[in-house]
């Protein structure tokens, strides 16, 4: 399988389920930095998804495996999944934020 094999709509939907669960788990800064410091070398990665595919979707059942591998396949997906990230979790930030700020009403009380 190959990048252009999958639709941008599947593409985008895979990358925001990617983003969402870095986010939910907080490992923001760990996969920003993994992210970044391996998007030169992503061909070589998406080729070494492949190679492992056999033996790890023997033991865990992950059906998007190909299509994942594929997606990491090109520098451009890298930075849109590290964009998306950020993105969700400066969104997440912005909700605490708001969360713990207590609104002028109860301040007064």
């Amino acid at each position: 399988m190959f990048s252009t094999d999958i639709k941008p709509e599947r593409r985008a939907e895979i990358i925001n389920k990617i983003a969402q669960k870095t986010v939910n788990l907080r490992l923001t800064p760990i996969a920003i930095v993994l992210l970044e410091s391996v998007k030169p070398l992503s061909f070589v990665g998406s080729q070494l998804m492949v190679f492992f595919q056999p033996i790890i979707t023997a033991i865990f059942p992950f059906h998007q495996y190909e299509e994942v591998a594929a997606i990491l396949e090109e520098r451009e997906n890298i930075e849109l999944l590290i964009q998306t990230i950020e993105s969700l979790e400066e969104n997440r930030s912005q909700g605490t934020k708001n969360e713990k700020q207590p609104s002028a009403k109860e301040s007064k009380l």
